[in-house]
């Protein structure tokens, strides 16, 4: 029997275990976190977290969904019980979720960052809470030292258009801090047509970027200027949160007309809204492969499902699940348009749905070219599927359907300072996948092509695609 998550955590094979640590330890090789939710300003100022529950439990709607499943009364997830008692509650729900990702993160954080080599539960509550309590007091605890703890050497947030940047500016300005901190470009609210607050956003937009915004012309224009400002601040890499990659053109007279009508406060339908998104995701789309930036495009998700918790608790709360409807054929006729000018950016493509990683192989393989390798990317396995089964099976049809070598690997997509160990658990399943397949006879055990694929899929390949002023491993 094994030991309970020792070194060979998840590693069966001697190749697999020899590919981990020569070329996969997140000590040894660095992480590059391309995309997350962290807050910049907690970076600025190095935050120091009072205690293990603020670290874990503020804002991850992760666990607050698995302690809810768990019977646990709201009061201890987002209500007014004390950090403590909120503790307590999630350590008597963690030994429930055997099989869980949530089961192995936890313990791969106890371990990496505070030294607990036990298993959390209610017995043991008292022991952690103490012991990282301890260790949260410590300077070697703040922020900054625990990105530098992980090894990172560049992180991508999350930024709206309308964002002053300021703590990317100060971040930058600050020559004590060796990690780069870069902007990514999240345009959802000016894609978001149907929203009753689009309006007022666009007039926020409009006062950002100084463009009174009456049609779509003057959008474009307001867009492109706040496009600029990101790029002047280093961006390189944009994101976009889809119900599926559609595709319904329309005339400019007939979008004029949608945007005015949302504008002056009317109610859009949903073939306006598909028009408005199509022409707008185009137009994007078009710009970044102008100025080099990335376009993510994240679909399959139905959110805020519950209503009653949705109106106490507001988005990002744990209530939200797969959707099974994207058409890869919408998804081929958008890239065709933008392949027909040959104006098809760098481009990942996330599915919420595993469904549908088969169909996203196919279609990326009629888009590549242009001198990159996998100008078009399947990222990798997102939200309910980033656990054992959904990263392999991810990494298994993307190998079989495109060039697995070249993929970009891993990110955190997590507002949690300690979620790095996230790259360490998915280097093992690709150690112990790749692994497999060369104690099989399926790939030879050629170490010099083997550390190219690892340290590629790890870290290198990340540098190179993203064009990121980094050196490689």
């Amino acid at each position: 029997m094994k030991a309970f998550m020792d070194k060979d955590f998840l590693l069966d094979t001697e190749t697999a275990k020899r590919l981990y640590q020569n070329h996969a330890d997140m000590t040894k090789i660095p992480i590059l976190d391309y995309h997350c939710h962290i807050n910049p300003q907690e970076i600025y100022e190095d935050r120091q977290f009072e205690n293990i529950a603020q670290v874990w439990l503020g804002g991850d709607h992760y666990k607050w969904r698995q302690m809810r499943t768990n019977g646990v009364d709201e009061k201890y997830i987002t209500g007014d019980a004390s950090d403590r008692e909120k503790f307590q509650k999630w350590a008597e729900t963690l030994p429930k979720l055997i099989g869980n990702p949530l089961y192995h993160w936890s313990h791969l954080e106890l371990r990496y960052y505070f030294g607990y080599e036990g298993n959390l539960n209610g017995d043991t509550a008292e022991e952690v809470w103490e012991l990282c309590n301890k260790k949260l007091q410590s300077k070697d605890f703040t922020v900054r030292n625990l990105i530098r703890k992980s090894n990172v050497k560049l992180i991508c947030t999350t930024d709206d258009p309308i964002d002053s940047l300021e703590w990317h500016e100060k971040i930058k300005a600050d020559s004590s801090f060796e990690v780069k901190v870069l902007p990514a470009w999240r345009p959802d609210k000016v894609n978001n047509v149907e929203k009753p607050e689009f309006k007022d956003y666009i007039g926020k937009l409009s006062d950002v970027s100084g463009i009174d915004i009456k049609d779509m012309d003057s959008l474009k224009k307001a867009v492109l200027k706040r496009m600029e400002f990101f790029k002047e601040h280093g961006c390189l890499v944009s994101d976009h949160a889809l119900e599926y990659v559609m595709f319904n053109p329309a005339d400019e007279g007939e979008l004029n007309e949608i945007l005015k009508k949302a504008l002056s406060g009317g109610k859009i339908s949903k073939e306006e809204e598909l028009k408005y998104k199509t022409a707008m995701m185009l137009f994007l789309a078009r710009e970044y492969n102008k100025i080099g930036w990335v376009m993510q495009l994240h679909y399959g998700c139905k959110r805020d499902n519950n209503k009653f918790m949705y109106d106490k608790l507001g988005p990002d709360t744990g209530f939200d699940c797969i959707n099974n409807y994207a058409p890869s054929s919408e998804l081929a006729d958008f890239l065709n348009a933008l392949s027909a000018t040959n104006e098809v950016p760098k481009t990942i493509i996330y599915s919420l749905n595993p469904n549908d990683d088969q169909a996203i192989g196919t279609v990326i393989g009629c888009f590549q070219g242009g001198g990159v390798r996998n100008r078009i990317q399947q990222g990798s396995a997102w939200w309910f599927n980033d656990h054992y089964v959904g990263m392999t099976n991810q990494m298994k049809s993307l190998a079989n359907l495109s060039a697995l070598g070249n993929f970009v690997g891993m990110l955190t997509d997590s507002r949690s300072f300690l979620s790095y160990t996230r790259h360490d658990y998915f280097r093992r399943i690709l150690c112990q996948l790749i692994g497999g397949w060369v104690e099989n006879g399926e790939y030879p055990d050629d170490e010099k092509l083997l550390k190219e694929i690892i340290r590629g899929i790890s870290f290198n390949n990340s540098v190179d695609y993203f064009g990121f002023d980094l050196e490689k491993v």
